[in-house]
């Protein structure tokens, strides 16, 4: 096993304070190397297969719970996604879709997030390892991973930003089950919108999004946009600039970040950890290096909180591959060599064969003073809240089922390594969320600080989602102190109260590609 114990830092201690072990699980399913967006498309899930391979080959496997994910059902995607969206999904094939051309507008399903073989597969397998991870954090376990996962674009009703089904709130909705408030935070390039405008009023879920912002899809994320009625400054976005170095980037993350678990005190962290933000990627505009992204990953490792982690972006595939390998390590309390092992895909990482590589010499253009400006706004915005909102005592719903797996027909690189518990940090975990739920109602996309909201604006409802009955929504789905929270298929679906002017529907991969042209 190529792997050192780490001391450093405030997260890689290999106990907690009250020296128990701590346990990671991994979410893989050898089959999602196989999908395949098309010819010239940015985003390749056989990044998955070459991080898996980094894995095994740096021995992480050993020291971690492998499992495959199940695939998610229909009504699983239906406790966020318009059922007519998933069956849409479900029954969409290459060639079918000509005959479907209405559909695929509607959905915004054609260019950046096109038609494949298995395509509805690949959501399942994706979304069913991030809900996986979930239910597994609910029993216990202190980390698990889904590198498959973090999806961030996807709406309820459409696609984007080669986002099909938004896992990430389906594992959130998972938590809220059990905790009385989740901490979503994202470090990919883009904004974290999809994420954000599913809980943007309710105060159980705070959304945390570092991202590039100013002509940049989607468009979305200004410093202004806090949160709506109970969620109003529950929404922080930190708008950030091309060639952020690692220390600009940290100056930002770890106060804002401390503050947030001082003043929020989740239950659980679901960690977004999008590469495209890596020096060097192929449609981003950053310049952080693998340890300075890793950062992020060490940071909220040292509260002690259970934490989800995810991918997202990342279109150099041997640098995503080599983040999520360290990520990996990290989660761990395993400091990894730099020098490559021998693997399937050791061709990717010439010339050098090295598991970190040197961020460019690219021009900063994130000021000291604009940085200064940014941690004071967002550092004021956090002392509006009030310390841990409670909610009220309900049912639980019924958890995601998770059925036991054959271990007589497992593959061994999806085996169960149930004793690999891993230790973790020293520091003094936070105190359990309490158990407690409430319904809530409403879906709004964003509000501005500056944006006053008029009773009459809030009345507005869609009848059509509240005759079905049965569709979910993000905002607000219970959790209980001693029973379980109230299930999310039950709940009313409300029409947005306000809704801020949308940026025109844009292009992720034609925009970002023009931007690389420009001179």
């Amino acid at each position: 096993m190529d792997i050192s114990a780490g001391g450093g830092g405030n997260s890689l201690p290999t106990t907690g304070a009250d020296g128990s072990k701590r346990r990671v699980c991994y979410f893989y399913d050898a089959e999602v190397g196989n999908y395949y967006y098309g010819q010239g498309h940015p985003m390749k899930p056989h990044r998955i297969r070459m991080t898996h391979a980094l894995l095994a080959h740096y021995g992480l496997l050993d020291e971690m719970q492998v499992l495959k994910p199940h695939p998610a059902r229909d009504r699983d995607l239906c406790r966020f996604h318009a059922d007519d969206y998933v069956s849409f999904l479900r029954s969409v094939t290459p060639e079918t879709q000509q005959d479907q051309i209405r559909a695929l507008k509607r959905f915004n399903v054609g260019e950046d997030c096109p038609v494949f073989d298995g395509l509805y597969s690949f959501c399942q397998t994706y979304a069913g390892g991030s809900v996986g991870g979930a239910v597994k954090l609910n029993h216990g376990h202190d980390i698990a991973i889904n590198w498959a996962g973090g999806l961030h674009h996807a709406k309820k009703c459409e696609a984007s930003g080669f986002c099909y089904v938004n896992n990430i709130v389906l594992a959130i909705l998972e938590l809220l089950k059990y905790h009385q408030r989740v901490l979503y935070v994202d470090i990919d390039i883009h904004h974290g919108d999809g994420v954000e405008e599913a809980f943007y009023t309710t105060d159980r879920v705070m959304t945390v999004s570092f991202h590039k912002f100013g002509d940049y899809f989607p468009g979305t994320g200004d410093i202004r946009d806090v949160g709506h009625s109970k969620g109003k400054y529950y929404s922080l976005n930190v708008p950030l600039d091309d060639g952020i170095d690692d220390e600009s980037y940290q100056s930002l993350f770890k106060p804002i970040m401390g503050k947030v678990m001082e003043i929020f005190r989740p239950g659980a962290v679901v960690l977004q950890c999008g590469a495209d933000s890596l020096s060097g990627d192929r449609l981003g505009c950053f310049n952080l290096s693998i340890k300075g992204h890793a950062e992020c990953v060490r940071f909220m490792r040292s509260f002690n909180v259970p934490v989800l982690l995810l991918g997202g972006g990342g279109y150099t595939i041997r640098n995503v591959a080599r983040c999520w390998c360290y990520e990996t390590g990290v989660a761990l309390g395993h400091e990894l060599t730099d020098k490559m092992p021998l693997n399937e895909y050791y061709e990717y990482f010439g010339p050098d064969y090295t598991l970190h590589v040197a961020p460019s010499n690219m021009e900063n253009k994130n000021t000291h003073r604009q940085l200064d400006d940014i941690r004071s706004r967002l550092l004021e915005n956090l002392t509006k809240l009030r310390h841990a909102p409670s909610v009220q005592f309900q049912e639980r719903p019924p958890e995601a089922e998770q059925p036991e797996q054959d271990e007589d027909q497992e593959n061994p690189d999806e085996r169960h390594h149930a004793d690999s518990d891993v230790e973790m940090d020293d520091a003094k975990p936070l105190e359990d969320s309490e158990r407690r739920s409430s319904t809530q109602s409403a879906r709004v996309k964003r509000e501005s600080t500056e944006t006053e909201v008029t009773a009459d604006q809030d009345g507005n409802r869609v009848a059509s989602e509240q005759a079905r009955g049965t569709e979910p929504v993000a905002d607000g789905v219970g959790s209980s102190k001693q029973n379980p929270p109230v299930d999310a298929s039950s709940m009313a679906i409300d029409e947005p109260a306000v809704v801020r002017a949308e940026p025109e529907r844009s292009n992720k991969l034609q925009e970002q590609q023009a931007l690389h042209q420009k001179p």
